[in-house]
């Protein structure tokens, strides 16, 4: 592992913090936080579906 993927490594942890910080400022339940998260992880399986058929 070298500095690079390091601080990669370190940057995405960040990112993450922050994108969670954010979601939870919402206060949403568990069960609808759940319910959006499912939602976006279908939306991106569905366009990265698309985009890898579409490139065949």
């Amino acid at each position: 592992m070298n500095d690079a993927s390091t601080i990669q490594i370190i940057s995405l942890v960040g990112w993450l913090v922050l994108a969670g910080s954010a979601f939870a400022s919402y206060q949403l339940s568990w069960k609808k936080g759940l319910t959006i998260a499912l939602s976006w992880v279908a939306i991106f399986a569905f366009v990265f579906v698309i985009f890898t058929w579409a490139g065949m």
